[in-house]
């Protein structure tokens, strides 16, 4: 079972790539007048049930939308990020995407020897001119994530779990462990990182580990296909847990209160939009988005009883983060 990947999904995304595929190989009539858009996809690539099918999801929206014409490749299917850069390129596509900071340096290289194309990195900055990026306030969604946490809790004891250790992934860390506090002083953080984004069964293993050496009763997850390991570990222990990157209640619907919803799909479709309005271009080389421009924030709560009071504080705390007068403290 290692690795693999869960199929709950599949349905959907099949129409997707269905449809995806058909408008790159049957183009409508004006179709050459139509944006062409690339996207390397992140190493765990579809039906990770996050990062890169919220990516995917953002580029159909522009297709359906806005007209655009899309193309992708996946880590397992070019063989490196080189040869899937190579090969977007040479599809002469007039936007290029390359979705998590592990892409950069290959993204880098291929911008430098391309310099009339534009490119587009998600979660990482460049210098090059040619590189624009998207960038998000994790730690926003997080620390929101962190109150949820630091309110459900019955042991006073929570968890936070992450992929590989990254400056990225510190900022989710920092968020929700300051959320937690927020909420509840009296709470411990647990923090661990698996070293891995794409194996579950690692993931439920060292849920199952800190559930019982740690008394976690709640335990957020940053760490893709392993951190849905570890909220189905939740579920079969009959303790909370919390998603990211998209709403991961269906994955396991006993335990998963809420999720860090990271809307890499809307910054797309917004890039993407303002990449075709410019004629080609970003008028913004570096796009951020946080609470206030809807990129981050939290999924309905459910399967946890919150009260008023409780539901309140949450509000009243999104608001502080927006409008600056609570500031997490990063790495």
């Amino acid at each position: 079972m290692k690795k693999a990947k869960l199929l709950i999904w599949i349905p959907a995304l099949t129409s997707l790539l269905i449809a995806g595929c058909g408008s790159q190989q049957s183009p409508t009539a004006g179709a050459a007048e139509r944006p062409e858009v690339g996207v390397v996809l992140s190493d765990v690539g579809l039906d990770d049930q996050s990062y890169s099918d919220a990516a995917f999801r953002g580029l159909a929206k522009s297709r359906d939308e806005d007209g655009i014409l899309f193309d992708y490749r996946e880590l397992d299917q070019a063989g490196s990020y080189d040869e899937a850069f190579k090969q977007l390129i040479e599809k002469d596509n007039d936007l290029i995407i390359g979705l998590g900071y592990m892409v950069k340096e290959s993204l880098e290289a291929a911008a430098k020897a391309h310099p009339e194309k534009q490119f587009l990195i998600v979660d990482d900055k460049s210098e090059l001119p040619n590189v624009a990026s998207i960038t998000f306030k994790e730690e926003e969604g997080s620390y929101l994530a962190g109150v949820v946490a630091g309110m459900t809790t019955k042991s006073n004891r929570v968890g936070f779990l992450g992929g590989v250790e990254s400056d990225l992934l510190k900022k989710f860390q920092a968020g929700y462990e300051q959320g937690v506090k927020a909420a509840n002083p009296a709470a411990q953080v647990k923090s661990t990182y698996a070293g891995d984004f794409g194996d579950s069964d690692l993931g439920a293993s060292i849920a199952s580990k800190m559930m019982k050496d740690d008394a976690i009763d709640v335990i957020y997850t940053a760490a893709g296909l392993t951190g849905v390991g570890a909220l189905q570990e939740a579920e079969r222990q009959g303790h909370y847990a919390i998603g990211v990157d998209a709403d991961q209640f269906f994955i396991a619907e006993k335990a998963v209160v809420t999720s860090m919803v990271k809307n890499v799909d809307t910054a797309i479709f917004k890039a993407v939009g303002t990449f075709n309005e410019n004629g080609g271009s970003f008028p913004q080389k570096d796009m951020v988005f946080g609470l206030k421009e809807e990129g981050v924030g939290i999924a309905p709560i459910r399967v946890a009883n919150l009260t008023p009071q409780q539901q309140e504080k949450i509000d009243e705390l999104k608001e502080a983060l927006i409008s600056g007068k609570i500031a997490i403290q990063l790495p």
